[in-house]
């Protein structure tokens, strides 16, 4: 939830406006809103882009999911590739 303390908080200590402050909060709670499924999808498809291969794009992943705000539960590479091709 978006409040006038942080947004004040993070414009005190970072320079920005509280309009830019209010955009940057909404930006990283919509980050670690995005679910499992759609996070995932989504970092294959950038890792795919960037010439990573599958297996090393999974281990990645399920590295990443690991360190999340709230981290999900531990799921297998054979989960993760499921939920890329179904």
């Amino acid at each position: 939830m978006l409040t006038p303390e942080i947004v004040d908080r993070i414009a005190g200590t970072t320079g920005l406006t509280p309009g830019e402050a209010a955009r940057v909060i909404d930006d990283v709670l919509a980050y670690y809103r995005e679910d499992v499924d759609a996070y995932v999808r989504r970092r294959h498809a950038h890792l795919q882009a960037h010439g990573v291969r599958n297996e090393q794009a999974f281990s990645l992943i399920a590295e990443e999911l690991g360190r999340r705000l709230v981290a999900p539960p531990e799921l297998s590479l054979r989960q993760l590739r499921r939920i890329v091709y179904g």
